[in-house]
């Protein structure tokens, strides 16, 4: 992520510089990443459950006694298969749809990939997604074989650990421990001093399912391991026995990676606070605090300088004081990593630094671990005591063209600043918008202090800006709820000056959408759902989605990813996201196409196809201006003078129905959130499209159906659209489908429904075409004299 134009800031006005001269573009540093794992063929996901399968419908209306009758009839205990409910399970407060997540036993050992989820409203199976068919065993050398694949070639353990493994056995120390899953226990361990790690390794035993040759599955005995090194956070699972062989890897980080082949900021008040120490427990009155940033909705400073006189003395809604009811600066001293249990004297701690209950941002140029000292910027207090004034975050950013890389890096840390305001201040307003949106505490959502209201604490979001580790890059790690998310944003030296991924707030909003989708599919307590395949390329494309939502105005326009910080029109992606096909001529069948393999090329079909069905539902319902709904009042209650939501409606026994966003763009964005929580561990495209359309009918009805049918048949995702070998790293042969459900057939309007064109004789953004196919549907390489190929790849 790379690029620039300069900036000056000013709290009088904006000044932009014109790009002087351009850098040329070094080559991408790579981080290395392992994700791979087994496809399971008997994985569904049923809506509603087959009803007459046996599956007895039941008189309670308590949810969690819905789903232990339905899981006592549905798991065999006869052939020793058991389940238990996990801990991460909760009711949405948006829907009143409770999130059911189970996980299969056998012999009282939990299987890591046996997920049941199930999603239930008024005593009713919604839909259920299912993957699902103490012992003494030393984990070193098996932790040690996965290692061996795991470390980058220049680590200099790494000949020694593939070549001479048993040198290092003795070395590594093991502590027992007992692991919570639900209401049962198991014993596992924590492995220190393992070569490449930056902390201990927790492992405990686990089965694994592992598909035959022949068919079905088996299932497999294995060391499950969480390995946090310095570029990456593994989930891995290793076969108990001898060779010890990787089932399966997820890599709890994921990046955004540069491809191969000015105006100033407004001043602006937000709910970030400095607040005197009130009594324990009492949730302190809080004073705003100002943040001289590019504004929330503007996506680099080169925006900017294009909607100055269209947003000159606008107002925008800035923080949520429901989303964070103490601000953005203040959170309890014994949820404060940085305050030791001697030190601790009051309950709540307020700061006048870019640090508080959901972000510890701050500069980490040696690109380290460690954190907790680096540098922070410090906001001035203008008045005379805390409790009657604000602070004021306002730090320069004018860089101007350099000589040298030596000197561009000394001036991208002379306004590291503002850099680390504007990162605080974007994942901050991201926190609170997600969390309007329904990824609250009991979801999984990245906080230090839950306020009571359930789930996790103590996982703030560790914010790095200008990272050391490496260039033209951003990246997320999401372990489970209640391990903190790390977030890592880079220089890019695509341009003179350097360009600052911190300013650019589309890549960090796909950074952190990761946090949202990683907690949100498969429940809080597994981050390992979106690992690899069409799975791990949504993804992606949830983070571009989201973080074009986010930056989109009424007037319609194609959009590019990460085009500023790259220096690139058409960004980091193959295509800007549009609603042309010649623009972007993205469909199904383009994931069997050369270079979309990994994730990203992956995720931006899925985005291309959300984008789509965002404007079927903006055409209908209209244009918001805010994605923010309106605050609570003191009882809970949304303000009926609102223009947000549509007015409230009742049941037939006059209980309020979930509150229906009233525009296209707020309703499909919600729509997009609770189908992630829907959807089933390992979602396929064809889920993740269901799960929004149940979502559609959960929320209102399923009014919405035909445009989201529509949109997605328009890119080949369609009722008719097929897959056929699929692989778990995506491969199959796919075939688009551009027919609607046939409930929409009467009232299709062919006009509205163009068919793009033949996406296979489309030549990319570096004029390679692969326009040849044979008769069942493989591609073949063109007959060129002196190739010395066969002709498939």
């Amino acid at each position: 992520m790379r690029g620039l134009t300069t900036v000056t800031l000013a709290l009088a006005g904006l000044a932009a510089h014109a790009l002087a001269h351009t850098a040329p573009p070094s080559l991408p540093q790579r981080r290395k990443s392992l994700g791979f794992g087994p496809l399971l063929p008997h994985a569904r996901f049923e809506t509603p459950p087959l009803a007459a399968a046996g599956f007895a419908p039941v008189s309670s209306t308590d949810p969690f006694h819905v789903a232990r009758d339905f899981l006592s009839q549905y798991v065999d205990p006869a052939v020793g298969r058991a389940y238990t409910i996990r801990s991460d399970s909760y009711t949405d407060r948006t829907t009143g749809v409770t999130h059911i997540y189970a996980r299969q036993l056998i012999g009282g050992i939990e299987v890591a990939d046996g997920h049941i989820n199930l999603n239930i409203k008024d005593g009713r199976i919604l839909s259920f997604g299912d993957s699902n068919p103490q012992l003494d065993m030393d984990p070193r050398r098996a932790l040690l074989a996965f290692m061996a694949s795991a470390l980058p070639q220049s680590h200099p353990d790494f000949e020694d650990v593939l070549g001479n493994p048993e040198a290092y056995v003795d070395g590594i120390h093991m502590t027992p421990e007992t692991h919570f899953v639900g209401e049962h226990a198991s014993v596992g361990m924590v492995l220190a001093n393992v070569p490449g790690t930056v902390g201990d390794v927790k492992t405990r035993i686990t089965w694994v399912q592992v598909p035959r040759d022949g068919g079905g599955v088996q299932l497999e005995l294995v060391h499950r391991f969480e390995v946090e090194m310095e570029h990456n956070w593994y989930e891995a699972t290793v076969s108990a026995a001898l060779p010890h062989r990787v089932i399966s890897v997820v890599d709890w980080a994921s990046d955004s990676p540069m491809p191969i082949p000015g105006q100033g900021m407004l001043l602006y008040q937000s709910k970030g606070t400095f607040a005197p120490i009130p009594p324990k427990g009492k949730v302190p009155t809080v004073e705003p605090a100002t943040y001289f940033v590019f504004p929330w909705g503007t996506n680099d400073p080169e925006e900017a300088t294009t909607r100055r006189e269209k947003e000159a003395g606008a107002r925008r809604q800035l923080g949520d004081a429901h989303a964070s009811p103490v601000g953005w600066h203040t959170l309890p001293n014994e949820h404060d990593p940085s305050i030791g249990e001697d030190e601790v004297r009051q309950f709540w701690r307020a700061t006048n630094t870019t640090w508080g209950n959901n972000v510890f941002a701050h500069e980490n140029w040696d690109g380290r671990y460690s954190w907790m000292s680096n540098r922070r910027p410090e906001g001035m207090k203008a008045g005379k005591s805390v409790t009657d004034a604000s602070v004021l975050f306002a730090f320069p950013y004018n860089p101007l063209p350099m000589d040298n890389d030596d000197a561009e890096m000394t001036q991208a840390k002379e306004y590291i600043d503002a850099t680390v305001t504007q990162l605080f201040y974007t994942s901050n307003m991201a926190h609170d918008l997600f969390y309007r949106y329904g990824f609250t505490e009991e979801a999984g959502n990245f906080q230090q202090y839950n306020f009571g209201r359930g789930g996790e604490q103590d996982d703030a979001v560790i914010a790095n800006a200008q990272d050391g580790s490496g260039f033209n890059n951003a990246n997320f790690m999401t372990p489970p709820d209640g391990q903190n998310g790390r977030c890592r944003m880079y220089l890019w030296n695509t341009a003179s000056p350097y360009r600052d991924g911190d300013m650019e707030a589309g890549i960090v909003i796909h950074e952190l959408t990761h946090g949202l989708s990683t907690r949100l599919t498969g429940g809080p307590l597994n981050s390992g759902c979106l690992g690899w395949g069409e799975a791990g390329g949504m993804g992606e494309g949830w983070g571009d989605f989201i973080a074009t939502v986010i930056r989109s105005m009424e007037e319609y326009s194609d959009y590019p990813m990460g085009a500023w910080a790259s220096n690139r029109d058409t960004g980091i992606r193959n295509y800007p996201y549009s609603l042309t096909n010649e623009v972007n001529p993205s469909t199904y069948e383009t994931l069997d196409k050369p270079g979309y393999w990994g994730v990203h090329a992956i995720g931006e079909v899925w985005a291309e196809m959300l984008w789509v069905v965002l404007q079927r539902l903006i055409n209908k319902h209209g244009f918001s201006d805010t994605l923010f709904p309106p605050v609570p009042d003191a009882t809970g209650r949304i303000p009926e003078d609102n223009d947000f939501y549509r007015p409230q409606a009742y049941d037939a026994n006059g209980n309020p129905l979930p509150l229906v966003p009233k525009h296209g763009n707020t309703l499909f964005l919600q729509l997009v959130i609770q189908g992630m929580k829907l959807q089933p561990c390992s979602p396929s495209f064809f889920d993740a499209r269901t799960a929004i359309l149940q979502a559609d009918e959960i929320l209102t009805g399923g009014e919405n159906s035909c445009e989201i049918w529509t949109g997605f048949a328009e890119r080949g995702l369609g009722a008719d659209a097929e897959v056929v070998g699929q692989t778990p790293w995506g491969g199959g042969v796919r075939t688009n489908g551009y027919n609607v459900h046939r409930n929409c057939l009467a009232d299709k309007d062919p006009e509205l429904d163009p068919k793009p064109g033949n996406p296979d004789e489309d030549c990319g953004p570096f004029g390679l075409c692969w326009p040849w196919k044979d008769k069942n549907g493989r591609y073949k390489l063109p007959k060129v004299p002196g190739w010395p190929w066969a002709n498939y790849y």
